[in-house]
């Protein structure tokens, strides 16, 4: 193999299988079942709605995990007991610390442009972590810090591919430095699902935060995720895809349903 080459499949809610050249990553793992239910901290608990389409045990082998932040339906008490110790997770430094008390050693603290890399047989892939914010006003405070990430994979042959995590963030200013920094995004994966906390606070994109990111960035493909899971979330994928096709963006946007491999670069 020597051509970047990239799948993704979609387990529900933001986790995904991503298969980029000879690396496999997971993403922000959420194996609950539908009607268990995801702590959010500060007391709030949200019910989950869907079922994943993997287990623990049905995932390939793993190079690492790109772990947005520790929130119940990103990282929850099945991926605590489930994933091997030795895995490398890519996250906040505030999530780092939180995973290395629970016994995962191979966790990695990652601040805001910090990268690491990953090697293997002429092929790089550097992960680097972009801004996001979860909330603003009091929002901002009370939730945890959050990361989006790029990952940039450079083949044996030169060839590249960019992907762009977003994480949970809402659309603030800090993102308008991202397509600055990394332009020529191939893929982006969008956290959407418009999460409504009590007292009306939103602490993700809704349809029209996530179409302004979509537009922001101009990837070649859009791929919309952490929508329709869980109670909190209130922008259903239906509404991305009405926003999108109102500003003419729905051409690039690709919606994979769970379970499903999508070859975005082949």
């Amino acid at each position: 193999m020597t051509a970047s080459r990239m799948s993704l499949q979609f387990v529900g809610t933001a986790t995904t299988v991503l298969r980029i050249g000879p690396f496999t990553l997971l993403t922000d793992p959420n194996f609950l079942h539908r009607g268990q239910r995801a702590y959010l901290g500060h007391g709030l608990w949200s019910t989950r709605r869907t079922e994943p389409a993997l287990s623990i045990p049905q995932l390939p082998h793993l190079d690492a995990v790109v772990l947005s932040h520790l929130h119940g339906d990103h990282w929850d008490r099945v991926a605590r007991r489930g994933l091997p110790r030795d895995l490398p997770i890519v996250t906040t430094p505030k999530a780092a610390r939180a995973l290395l008390r629970q016994g995962f050693h191979a966790a990695q603290a990652l601040p805001t442009w910090g990268a690491t890399h990953l090697v293997r047989d002429g092929h790089v892939l550097t992960v680097t972590a972009t801004p996001g914010r979860h909330g603003t006003g009091v929002a901002g405070l009370l939730l945890p810090p959050v990361m989006g990430s790029v990952l940039d994979h450079t083949a044996p042959d030169g060839s590249t591919l960019r992907t762009y995590i977003s994480g949970d963030t809402v659309f603030v200013d800090e993102l308008r430095t991202i397509p600055e920094r990394f332009p020529d995004i191939d893929v982006a994966v969008l956290h959407l699902g418009g999460t409504t906390l009590p007292g009306g606070l939103v602490v993700t994109m809704d349809a029209r935060q996530g179409a302004d990111l979509q537009e922001l960035c101009r990837p070649g493909v859009a791929v919309p995720v952490h929508n329709d899971d869980y109670g909190v979330f209130r922008s259903p994928l239906a509404a991305f895809l009405a926003e999108t096709g109102r500003r003419g963006l729905a051409d690039v946007v690709r919606v994979v349903r769970p379970g499903e491999i999508a070859v975005l670069r082949a």
